[in-house]
């Protein structure tokens, strides 16, 4: 049959043969396979870099996940590493799998709900936040191992190589490193090993110079060779406890030995019929996110001025984020209403308060009153390939570089997640966010996150999203989710000018050049207090287009990671 057509397809131009030849080949059922090709966009150039060279190694989108998330716990050790967790969203084509690797860090066995309180029973930030009381046990290593060997095509040691190498061989650093070096400078400058790996005797050092992380390649080594036990068993594990112990942390080896990961179902929802695949608790990404699309599904976002836009947008945060202090933690250890609280008929309900004149009085928003300043940092990739297989993952160590101290002879900087618990019912945690019993300290439990690692999808189009930026993770994700429903592309989404308000602290909070003047004025006239702040986030996206089989990314503008599209060899 094919012989019938060789005068038409010597007729044609050039640029027409392919047309004509696919043309040729459906009607005779025959088929041409696409080119592989991926899309990475991560927070640092060398760890998007990772995972392109894991997959031409043969390797998925799941070993390449393994690979950048490796190396962003080298390469960017203020906003995660194997000391600390994250969450791993996941979808697999072949079976329209949706799952969350839950990799949190959990509390000790030792750990108590009054572990962070003075003598008159009020919380201590000081050592919620910096030092070995402040770690959780780290769910990174966890992760890693059963991530590559559920869901990947390569061995682990494979996976692990470009990570191990930049601990080696050494990598230069930025200006986003050196920056958050000095916001946390004075608490690494305390402890000898993390100041000897950090800091260029005592002081910060200069921007491209070479940072070697020489016992972080070995543990990521023992890592590589023996899978979990090289982490939670062994020397490695032996080092991390007695590093602990020795500052008065209450590790122990059956604390490392009892650690799993978890697999979850993903929370999903939907706004204007697009779909949202989102992180489940102990994330309370998810939950925020979609209660808040819920209520606002309730108002005509495009036929109102940019003033109410902004208002409704900021009423719909407040009640998602009180819902967030009143009722969320660990669903190990609590019940959780959250059928209820994704449920657009109580949207329906918590949307007909919200007037369009004024803001409501938060103390018609029953619950927590406590204010506090908030912190920063954690870290984001997404990655999906042209069948639709796809990953969002959000990983943390909490504030920057952590609690600031590393466990003698690992090279693993620990964690200072213990702060996402709510030491005293009504207290703040160092973003601001206050919490109830739910999220009360018990042992083994997980405390409650923001991370936000998320897809969402309409009939032509699957994103993959998702940003650092502890409290306002998830109203940037809602307002990058927004703008996705909007028809723009993953270039916009990024660059969304940001806003937040997360209930109490009573204020929004916007970014430098982030609200007009003019808005200022305008929402002060409604109620609202506001408040400048730093150019926050670092928002890492990715997009298939499905009806033309075409990939787009980037990479947050105020972040300095690479976002990457290319063709795998086969």
């Amino acid at each position: 049959m094919l012989s019938s057509f060789g005068k038409q397809i010597k007729s044609v131009k050039y640029t027409g043969l392919a047309s004509l030849l696919l043309f040729v080949l459906s009607i005779t059922g025959c088929s041409i396979k696409q080119p592989r090709q991926v899309a990475i966009a991560s927070a640092h150039p060398l760890a998007t870099q990772a995972g392109f060279e894991i997959l031409q190694q043969g390797g998925n989108v799941y070993d390449a996940a393994v690979a950048v998330s490796a190396a962003l716990a080298v390469v960017e050790p203020s906003g995660s590493g194997l000391g600390g967790g994250g969450f791993w969203l996941l979808h697999r084509e072949s079976d329209d799998l949706d799952i969350m690797i839950d990799g949190r860090e959990k509390a000790p066995l030792a750990a108590h709900k009054d572990m962070f309180l003075n003598a008159q029973g009020e919380p201590n930030k000081q050592l919620s936040l910096n030092g070995m009381l402040a770690a959780g046990i780290p769910g990174m290593p966890a992760g890693l191992v059963h991530l590559s060997e559920k869901y990947g095509n390569l061995p682990l040691a494979t996976s692990l190589q470009p990570a191990i190498r930049y601990a080696e061989q050494g990598f230069p650093i930025g200006t986003r490193h050196q920056k958050l070096l000095s916001f946390r400078r004075n608490i690494l400058e305390q402890h000898s090993e993390t100041a000897d790996i950090f800091l260029a005797n005592g002081q910060l050092p200069a921007k491209n110079s070479l940072l070697k992380q020489a016992d972080l390649a070995q543990t990521l080594k023992q890592l590589a060779e023996k899978g979990q036990a090289g982490f939670y068993q062994g020397s490695v594990a032996h080092k991390l406890v007695n590093a602990v112990q020795q500052e008065g942390g209450l590790w122990t080896l059956e604390d490392l030995l009892k650690y799993q990961i978890v697999e979850r179902q993903p929370v999903s929802g939907s706004y204007q019929g697009i779909k949202i695949t989102s992180a489940s608790l102990p994330s309370s990404g998810g939950i925020v996110l979609i209660e808040a699309l819920n209520i606002l599904e309730n108002t005509d976002l495009e036929a109102v001025d940019d003033i109410t836009r902004k208002h409704l947008i900021v009423e719909a945060m407040r009640r998602a984020y009180h819902d967030r202090a009143l009722y969320l933690g660990d669903t190990d250890f609590i019940d959780v209403p959250v059928e209820r609280l994704i449920n657009k008929h109580y949207a329906q309900g918590l949307s007909s308060t919200i007037r369009t004149d004024k803001t409501l009085p938060k103390e018609y928003l029953t619950g927590h009153t406590q204010e506090e300043q908030g912190g920063r940092n954690t870290t984001h990739f997404s990655i999906i390939d042209n069948e639709g297989n796809r990953v969002a993952a959000t990983l943390s160590i909490n504030f920057p570089f952590g609690a600031g101290l590393v466990a003698s002879g690992t090279g693993v900087l620990l964690n200072n997640e213990m702060d996402d618990f709510a030491s005293a019912k009504n207290s703040a945690n160092g973003y601001g966010l206050v919490g109830g019993d739910a999220n009360a300290i018990a042992p083994e439990k997980r405390m409650l996150s923001s991370m936000t690692p998320t897809f969402v999808q309409d009939n032509e189009r699957i994103a993959v999203l998702g940003t650092p930026g502890g409290s306002r993770i998830i109203s940037m994700v809602l307002l990058a989710t927004l703008d996705f429903a909007a028809g723009n592309s993953p270039e916009s989404w990024v660059k969304v000018k940001r806003f937040h308000h997360q209930y109490i602290p009573n204020h929004i909070l916007y970014e430098k050049q982030g609200l007009s003047t003019e808005e200022i004025i305008s929402l002060q006239s409604l109620g609202h207090h506001l408040k400048q702040t730093y150019n926050y986030g670092n928002m890492q996206a990715v997009q298939l287009n499905k009806s033309t089989n075409t990939l787009s990314a980037a990479s947050d503008h105020r972040g300095e990671g690479l976002a990457k599209i290319q063709q795998i060899n086969e």
